[in-house]
């Protein structure tokens, strides 16, 4: 039915001029897929109704005694070492009362994310348990970033990231993508843990890194035991099993304390994959498989333009169930449909790509006040740790810019700052009689973009760049590629 819904819904917004023509889902193949969701729902429904009918009764205060035997029973039943104290007790406090709207939530996402990490923790046969670490890291918000850069439910680093093949560029930043990123935390943990043989010294190497915990126990004389060095270690770590376990306690107690899960946008079972064949942006998506711009982003953290680069396959989409069969009944379209600009008192705007190379003389602060954008922007498009960098090496940098619309309603570029002043080589071809109009050729050198190539040239944009050039793929040029260019004779 609700396939129903995205095609009805699409169909009512057909009036457009631009409007794309979409195809239905197969009736058959939609009722197949309600009945392998019914499988999934049966448990879902049965834990709301749990919650539901607990928070109906007044809660009392546990009396202190009761968390110490709850603890001992979670502890029996689990290979780690959940142990109970003073400083574990403060911790659960904090999630089931200073911040029991955060916790409600991360109830909620559980029943997104849980599913995927616990069935990552089984196939490297690791403790379950293991999966409330990710609210700990990151509260269960793949778009998390840290002060000091680490990123995604597993709060990676970007040299951590690429140890463990996380992909990571313009596009791409896969240290947010749930499931590349909990394969590599559940790589990174089992490395710690074949180190110490103990799940508490490898949570704390997880947080402060090995040398910190080899530190530890070198000052406490030997010991390997987490509670043994603790008060060697950074202040942070101290607390961070302590957290660990709290949160064990929590996830598994908390509609006894009156807490009520926030349903998050979607439940684990309601969302599938599919792989994109072709270079794809939210905007076109949206147009055919009637899902919000705002919920791609939800469910697809990972692409950091809103743009789903081409890999010929590689690259994965996360959607609703119900929108699954609408995108395989109309990819072709959706490949190549151009959504209608916005247009705001005569202006849209628009996601560019500009690709500085760094002078002698130049740095990050003094580059990023000249685009209008962060350093810290700057350091997570190219990947800079401190604040070196080196003359040559190229920048890209992610603006929206505003596009004049000129009377025949195309968009026409405002003029940029041109970061290389020569011009590029030309070659020239013959003339074309219609519309008085000549042809050249630009040679693209390393570092060109579109902005660039149409500055070079007087009364040439962006929009008739792309025009002329319909089977290049003008957002990622290649040195040596030949760009059509018309002047007016």
């Amino acid at each position: 039915m609700c396939a129903d819904l995205f095609a009805q819904s699409a169909a009512e917004d057909s009036s457009s001029t631009n409007a794309p023509i979409i195809l239905a889902d197969d009736p058959v193949l939609v009722a197949l897929d309600s009945l392998i969701t019914l499988q999934f729902i049966k448990p879902y429904m049965t834990e709301a109704q749990h919650a539901l009918s607990d928070t109906l009764a007044v809660c009392e205060p546990t009396p202190a005694g009761l968390y110490a035997e709850r603890m001992q029973l979670l502890n029996d039943e689990s290979p780690m070492d959940l142990v109970y104290n003073e400083t574990v007790q403060a911790y659960i406090d904090m999630y089931l009362k200073r911040k029991a709207g955060l916790t409600e939530r991360v109830i909620g996402l559980s029943e997104h994310y849980y599913p995927l990490i616990n069935a990552a923790l089984d196939r490297h046969e690791m403790p379950l348990e293991l999966r409330h670490l990710a609210v700990v890291e990151s509260a269960l918000n793949p778009q998390a970033r840290s002060r000091a850069g680490a990123v995604g439910l597993w709060q990676f680093m970007y040299a951590t990231g690429k140890i463990y093949d996380l992909q990571i560029d313009s596009y791409v930043d896969q240290r947010r993508d749930p499931i590349k990123a909990t394969e590599a935390a559940c790589e990174y943990l089992s490395f710690l843990h074949s180190i110490y043989d103990d799940w508490g010294l490898a949570l704390a190497a997880y947080n402060a890194g090995p040398g910190n915990v080899n530190k530890a126990i070198r000052r406490s004389g030997g010991k390997k035991d987490y509670w043994e060095i603790k008060r060697w270690l950074p202040r942070e770590t101290r607390g961070y099993v302590p957290a660990f376990i709290a949160v064990n306690y929590v996830m598994a107690h908390y509609s006894d304390h009156g807490l009520v899960a926030v349903a998050p946008q979607f439940r684990y079972h309601e969302t599938d994959t599919v792989h994109v064949q072709k270079q794809v942006e939210f905007d076109q998506l949206s147009a055919f498989v009637g899902v919000e711009k705002e919920q791609l982003v939800y469910l697809n953290p990972v692409y950091r333009k809103q743009v789903i680069p081409a890999t010929e396959g590689k690259d994965h989409l996360v959607l609703p169930r119900a929108a699954i069969g609408l995108f395989l009944a109309n990819e072709d379209s959706i490949y190549g449909f151009e959504p209608e600009p916005v247009v705001v008192n005569g202006y849209v705007t628009k996601e560019v790509t500009i690709e500085h190379r760094i002078r002698s003389g130049e740095y990050l602060g003094g580059i990023a006040d000249r685009y209008g954008v962060r350093v810290s922007e700057l350091k997570a498009w190219n990947g800079i740790r401190g604040s070196r960098i080196y003359p040559g090496k190229v920048l890209l940098i992610h603006k929206t810019e505003k596009v004049a619309v000129a009377d025949n309603s195309k968009p026409k570029a405002e003029k940029k700052e041109v970061v290389e002043e020569k011009a590029k080589p030309v070659e020239k071809s013959s003339a074309s009689a219609a519309n008085n109009t000549a042809y050249q050729y630009h040679i693209v050198q390393k570092g060109d973009t579109l902005w660039d190539i149409a500055n070079k040239y007087d009364g040439v944009t962006v929009e008739q760049l792309r025009s002329l050039n319909k089977g290049v793929n003008v957002k990622r040029l290649n040195p040596g590629q030949k760009i059509k260019i018309g002047v007016q004779g």
